[in-house]
């Protein structure tokens, strides 16, 4: 029944307009609103639907990942674009997860929502 259904997921925020402003300025995504409800265009065909939540709360999990092919260079640029990421006992300086697994580094929307870019 589902098989040909051109599936997409989605998540909360509190603020549309901040979330609006990072996805497509900070991040340079596509983003269109609608119905108070934004659209990220992603690569391959594929949105990501962001609704407003009045009593929002982050996800616990990553919500969105970006693979890239240079991992340092994706960092570097989204720490020049005023993004920070986050740190745990197994990243690097710059946020970079190190210890096995692909190279991940996570970082936060504006709602608190986490996302991140891996290496390829």
């Amino acid at each position: 029944m589902l098989t040909d259904s051109k599936a997409f997921s989605g998540f909360s925020t509190g603020d549309v307009p901040a979330a609006k402003r990072f996805y497509s300025e900070t991040l340079g995504l596509t983003v269109d609103e609608e119905h108070g409800m934004l659209h990220l265009r992603l690569a391959g065909d594929k949105d990501v639907l962001i609704y407003p939540k009045p009593d929002h709360q982050p996800a616990t999990f990553t919500v969105l990942n970006f693979p890239v092919e240079d991992i340092e260079a994706a960092v570097d640029e989204l720490i020049r674009r005023g993004v920070t990421f986050e740190q745990y006992e197994t990243t690097d300086a710059k946020g970079i997860h190190r210890a096995g697994g692909p190279l991940i580094a996570w970082f936060r929307d504006p709602a608190g929502n986490i996302l991140s870019v891996l290496q390829q």
